[in-house]
């Protein structure tokens, strides 16, 4: 797929997501005012925060397209992971900000809310699985951390969704049988919305960070990049092979062991060859070759 045009769809799919966050976030605001639900308020802000989150991604994304400069010779890739980290913390704020005033409600008289609220519950969570199944199958098909984890916040609105539905459901059989304690099945499912949402903030945040800390490619990821090196004429020996994770692309480091015999230009040209083959892999950016004299195991050259 052509630069330009996964930009175009990962940006594309940020908006989608912001303006759909939006439309939940007021539509579970209101009627969760209006049928007096806590849970259903957090939900909404659940949304409201989605709602930062995406056009965080969208930002990431267009920073991350801009061409390497002076100052970012290696591109701007990894804005996507930063944009990712900047999603994991503000769900890590509303989940907290969301567990306490749950958590504040259990210790106050309150009403079952009204039923409506149950409607609001079931078309979040059908949009909301929709927005992640649309957002996961992009993401990994352009290799967008940030599409990827924002997909994710989306899936965790529908597990919040569904423990608010079985809240506020709860909460009016309580209140119409006569059961009192299942009236607080409203502001407990407020309580499991905020754990589902700190858990999953923990982990994003979490593959994150790692993605944006130079992290490599495992051994058993390179056999391919390793084959096209090794397949090239004068090409005796790898040394050194990493691959790292520029946000959607890889740069190459690399030492190759040619032999000592040969010219400087020889040695060279050996180097092109290897970082042309590497770049037509349309997931490396970058080649950095570095020309080693051949050691064969046993002997030693001396400078």
């Amino acid at each position: 797929m052509e630069k330009e045009e996964r930009f175009r769809k990962a940006e594309f799919a940020a908006l989608v997501g912001v303006v759909g966050n939006i439309f939940l976030a007021l539509v579970k605001g209101i009627i969760g005012y209006i049928a007096n639900s806590r849970a259903l308020i957090a939900d909404a802000a659940h949304s409201g925060s989605d709602v930062a989150g995406s056009f965080a991604v969208y930002i990431g994304l267009k920073a991350a397209k801009r061409p390497p400069d002076e100052d970012h010779p290696y591109g701007h890739g990894k804005a996507e992971s930063i944009a990712a980290i900047i999603v994991a913390v503000l769900l890590l704020l509303v989940g907290f900000e969301i567990g306490l005033s749950s958590a504040k409600a259990l210790f106050q008289e309150i009403e079952a809310p009204g039923t409506l609220a149950m409607y609001a519950a079931i078309v979040s969570i059908i949009l909301k699985e929709a927005m992640f199944r649309y957002k996961y199958s992009l993401g990994k098909k352009i290799k967008s951390d940030a599409l990827i984890v924002n997909a994710y916040e989306h899936r965790s609105d529908v597990y919040s969704s569904i423990a608010v539905l079985a809240g506020i459901g709860g909460a009016i059989i309580g209140q119409n049988f006569g059961i009192y304690w299942l009236v607080y099945a409203d502001p407990v499912a407020g309580l499991l919305v905020a754990i589902l949402i700190l858990k999953m903030a923990i982990k994003l945040g979490y593959e994150s960070i790692h993605n944006t800390l130079d992290h490599v490619l495992h051994e058993e990821d390179t056999h391919t990049y390793r084959k096209i090196i090794e397949d090239v004429p004068g090409v005796l020996n790898i040394d050194e092979f990493f691959a790292r994770e520029h946000g959607h692309y890889l740069i190459i480091d690399l030492k190759l062991g040619v032999d000592p015999d040969i010219s400087v230009e020889e040695g060279h040209q050996i180097g092109k060859e290897v970082k042309k083959r590497l770049l037509e892999d349309k997931d490396v950016q970058d080649v950095l070759v570095h020309i080693n004299p051949y050691e064969p195991k046993g002997s030693q050259w001396y400078d």
